[in-house]
């Protein structure tokens, strides 16, 4: 069974969880700047401009809403890491985005982006420890598939999944730009949202 395109469409962003509209089921995506956040949900849809994309980490600095037809939602969280913004920016995106995944109640899981050709950094696996430790719901995603040489991507499967602390069948690998692994994330998204 193939899952078509996501048919979400662009909402609104928020610098605070508070203010975005109700909603019956979210779920969010987060990772480091430059893990392709963005592309990816622009691959979910289908489309090219939805989500803004460009080469310069930490572009997404609000909170951005897309919702499905049902009214359920899909959240795009500012990147954490190495971003070409002042030091004060950066620090008012951890609370914004600590605060959205602690405070938002219609939230039920969050897809941790991973850039599969570097594997967990240490921010990574600091969001991940802080996800378990409150108890918030997760899927680790592993972007930039095509990235991985063909010959190494099993010893990479297993070291990013040893990073994670889960199994190498744990998280999903996709490439935005190549398509593998699309289908499959629509479908964990899909099935969360309905």
């Amino acid at each position: 069974m193939t899952a078509s395109p996501l048919p979400i469409e662009f909402v609104t962003s928020a610098i605070d969880a508070k203010v975005l509209p109700p909603s019956p089921a979210e779920v969010a995506f987060v990772g480091r700047s430059n893990v392709g956040k963005s592309s990816l949900i622009n691959a979910l849809a289908n489309r090219k401009q939805l989500a803004r994309v460009s080469n310069t980490p930490g572009r997404t600095q609000l909170i951005n809403m897309f919702a499905l037809p049902n009214g359920s939602t899909l959240v795009d969280l500012p990147g954490y890491g190495y971003a070409a913004v002042p030091g004060r920016v950066k620090q008012g995106w951890q609370k914004m985005i600590e605060g959205y995944l602690i405070e938002r109640e219609e939230l039920v899981n969050v897809f941790v982006l991973i850039d599969g050709e570097i594997g967990p950094t240490k921010l990574d696996v600091q969001m991940l420890d802080w996800l378990r430790a409150n108890g918030i719901a997760h899927t680790v995603v592993a972007t930039k598939h095509d990235k991985v040489k063909s010959a190494k991507r099993q010893t990479r499967k297993k070291d990013l999944a040893a990073g994670c602390m889960l199994e190498p069948g744990d998280i999903v690998w996709v490439s935005a730009s190549k398509g593998v692994g699309i289908e499959m994330l629509r479908s964990l998204v899909l099935g969360h949202l309905n």
